[in-house]
């Protein structure tokens, strides 16, 4: 299958990129920086050249493709409308990576009521996060211009990326300010849960997304759960710190920002994933982030 995939260079995008080639396919991937351009063709990607504002070239692309993933933002309107635009009518498949915030309750770090989503029951989005469900819900739709598209809405993603330099979004925040400061530190009290998922799981995931997803399916992606005081905790001992100190949401701010402090650290963000495992037998093989971060966080990905 020809496969275009946009942020090849980045974690989630590049690891996906980079298993599809493995696994036969022939990817081409979207990257900014010409610089990546080496080590994509080391992985079995094509580097294309480009950005998410340039419509005629995802245009392009895409229409030459069986399939596309786009990898590269949850939130760029205009690069999912020019996609949409171009497989319009072909009956390929569009795989929009998505993120679980948009069930985050921005508790400040706290359990509070910690409720637990599933994927035929979506609440309304709270005001900072209405924009990215609109583009989510804009790629359901797209199954009615006969388009294979579904939505993956990732967790929490911890794992090595297969592109060097790439990292997730999470847990490598809390490691660079406990490296930084010498004391691990969470969002308030660290009682806030988030699902969770191992990127070799991801990959796999959309693998049979591409095979077998019918069309307007949303999928949460998740194989367990853990509260930032428990992943804190192990990366603490990890890397060899004294126990995990609470931290105010105001002080997170301004260490990592509003959105990614009140949301993507200081958030509960629960769910469950059962339409993959039904739909696709998808059997996710990593499923403690604990262990993960205990055992292989500061292995060296390179090495395996």
């Amino acid at each position: 299958m020809k496969i275009f995939v946009t942020g090849a260079s980045g974690f989630i995008g590049g690891s996906i990129a980079a298993y599809l080639a493995r696994a036969g396919h022939q990817v081409r991937g979207l990257i900014r920086s010409p610089e990546h351009s080496a080590q994509l063709r080391r992985l079995g990607i094509e580097p294309v050249v480009g950005t998410l504002e340039d419509s005629a070239r995802l245009h392009a692309e895409a229409q030459a493709a069986d399939a596309v993933i786009n990898a590269a933002s949850s939130d760029h309107e205009g690069a999912v409308r020019a996609l949409i635009d171009a497989l319009a009518g072909s009956g390929k498949v569009l795989l929009h990576t998505s993120g679980s915030s948009i069930v985050g309750d921005a508790s400040g770090g706290e359990r509070g009521n910690a409720r637990i989503y599933h994927e035929d029951a979506l609440p309304e989005p709270t005001a900072d996060k209405a924009a990215r469900v609109a583009i989510d819900r804009l790629v359901l739709d797209a199954a009615g211009k006969n388009i294979r598209s579904a939505v993956l809405c990732n967790t929490l993603i911890y794992g090595h990326g297969a592109v060097d330099g790439s990292a997730s979004v999470q847990l490598p925040r809390l490691v660079r300010q406990a490296q930084k400061s010498g004391v691990v530190r969470h969002v308030g009290s660290g009682g806030n849960i988030w699902s969770n998922v191992h990127i070799d799981d991801v990959a796999e995931l959309y693998r049979l997304a591409l095979e077998k997803t019918p069309a307007g399916a949303f999928y949460f992606v998740e194989s367990g759960e853990a509260s930032f005081r428990e992943m804190s905790a192990a990366i603490a001992r990890a890397l060899k710190l004294g126990a995990p100190q609470n931290w105010p949401l105001e002080d997170a701010k301004e260490e990592w920002g509003y959105e990614m402090a009140s949301y993507g650290l200081g958030s509960n963000s629960r769910v469950r994933g059962e339409r993959a495992r039904k739909l696709l037998g998808w059997q996710p093989r990593r499923t403690s982030v604990i262990e993960w971060i205990e055992r292989d966080m500061m292995a060296d990905p390179h090495s395996r």
